[in-house]
């Protein structure tokens, strides 16, 4: 029996659930793909204009390989207008792997007893840190378990303790945080802290599948889990991160769940989310999820360009849970953030290289073990320009400013100068001899690409500036 979205349809109301399990199903029931409906789409999402749910799943249901290509063209050229050729930088950063909920499908469930439990202290936290800006990271994102021991105030003084540490030349400038829902008293702790993103992922949108894979914990409250970036907007938040785990459920309706998610943020709050993940489940210690709903390749690069297409807005991360190939691909059809150099064994940044093989409390298994230097080479060979720029945050281009200066393209105004500064940054105080150059001849490449005159003097000279040591100079 199909059902008439319209009637199952929940109200956008501020910190109240918003999914309905059959209006999404009954969209991905009902949807045509014939090619004129895809090309509309297509065009629609070309033009600047987001798409509907209806016009998404139709782009969801289209199967035949000459529609997926035209799919992916389409989102390669969306990113290319939106976000140029820039390729945003971050590394993760595991603070405590203490956690109440039993998810199935981690490492850091309560029940793996054989979790080595380690939480951070200021001292672990700041050589965990210095060994990150001694490798040219700029950009972290803290990731903590749910556990009564990681209050709003722990996480704020972890991000207070992050921005503190300043091992020469280097500084951490943004701090995100992956963390476990606040209520918006929490919210306002770690906003007056200074935090960047607060990064929560829903793993699956589907709420019987949610709750057979979240048996016990706080965590098992699906609404709450659902609202919880609604009560950081409400305290004053206004970059946040949606994500789901593809794996868990069908691809397709995690989909459309993510856009579902975005119209309720932009509905309420006039803002949507400012990155989307798309992690696919990888082995774990002690996983019990089983798996009948795996994303193949091909259609793990299909759901990354259709969200581009869909979401054009916000920044795509796709991190090293992935293989270097996958990595490569999905840059192509819509991601503009991945980390690099990752480490999520807790202590492993500033631990030997002889020791972190000792270090088995990783969350789960990561595919992409290059050094943040070898990523970088990459993207400057496939014509990239690797960005450690911070400069919107600390401009005050968050929120629905953000907003409005990225859904026209207009941020890559800002984007493209800041970029190439932060890349001079990094080949002056961390690359060697061979990556430098090659990264001098990409900067020189894209300045010459700046249409306005006034801009690329101005560009040179700051970078003439940071090569006789000045830091920090963003536009």
């Amino acid at each position: 029996m199909l059902f008439t979205p319209e009637k199952y349809r929940l109200p956008d109301l501020p910190m109240r659930p918003f999914i309905e399990a059959s209006e999404i199903e009954s969209y991905l029931q009902t949807a045509q793909s014939d090619k004129p409906r895809i090309e509309a789409a297509i065009n629609r999402a070309l033009a600047g204009r987001r798409l509907s749910l209806p016009e998404v799943a139709s782009l969801l249901n289209a199967d035949d390989p000459e529609t997926v290509r035209l799919i992916k063209d389409a989102a390669q050229t969306l990113k290319t207008a939106v976000y140029g050729n820039r390729i945003v930088l971050f590394a993760p950063l595991y603070v405590g792997n203490d956690c109440v909920n039993d998810c199935t499908y981690c490492g850091f469930r309560a029940t793996n007893r054989d979790a080595v439990r380690i939480t951070l202290d200021r001292q672990a936290l700041t050589r965990e840190v210095e060994a990150l800006e001694e490798d040219g990271q700029k950009r972290l994102i803290l990731v903590f378990g749910e556990h009564p021991a990681y209050s709003p105030e722990y996480i704020a003084d972890a991000i207070r303790t992050v921005y503190a540490v300043k091992k020469a030349p280097g500084e951490i400038r943004r701090v995100n945080i992956n963390a476990a829902p606040l209520d918006v008293a929490g919210f306002r702790t770690v906003k007056e802290a200074g935090v960047g993103t607060y990064q929560i992922f829903q793993e699956t949108y589907h709420p019987k599948t949610y709750a057979d894979v979240h048996p016990r914990g706080p965590k098992k409250d699906y609404g709450h889990r659902l609202t919880a970036l609604d009560r950081a907007l409400e305290a004053g938040l206004d970059d946040v991160g949606v994500g789901a785990l593809f794996g868990l459920y069908d691809w397709r309706f995690e989909v459309m769940a993510l856009v579902r998610h975005a119209n309720h943020l932009e509905a309420c709050y006039n803002i949507g989310p400012h990155t989307i993940s798309v992690p696919r489940l990888q082995a774990a210690s002690h996983s019990e999820t089983a798996r009948r709903f795996a994303v193949s390749d091909d259609d793990f690069t299909r759901l990354i360009a259709i969200l581009r297409l869909a979401v054009p807005y916000s920044g795509l991360i796709c991190t090293a849970r992935e293989s270097p190939a996958i990595r490569r691909q999905a840059l192509r059809y819509g991601v503009s953030q991945i980390d690099g150099g990752t480490r999520l064994e807790l202590g492993a940044y500033a631990a030997a290289p002889n020791e972190t093989q000792n270090l088995h409390r990783e969350q789960f298994q990561i595919n992409d073990e290059r050094t943040l230097a070898e990523i970088v080479d990459e993207l400057l060979d496939d014509g990239y320009l690797p960005s450690f720029c911070t400069a919107c945050y600390r401009k005050g281009r968050t929120g629905e400013h953000f907003m409005a200066l990225s859904v026209p393209g207009f941020i890559k105004r800002f984007c493209t100068p800041n970029a190439l500064c932060t890349l001079a940054e990094y080949l002056e105080d961390y690359a060697a001899d061979a990556l430098r150059e090659k990264g001098y001849a990409l900067i020189e490449k894209n300045i010459a690409q700046i249409s306005r005159e006034a801009t690329r003097n101005d560009l040179r000279k700051r970078l003439q500036q940071i090569r006789y040591g000045v830091r920090d100079l963003y536009y």
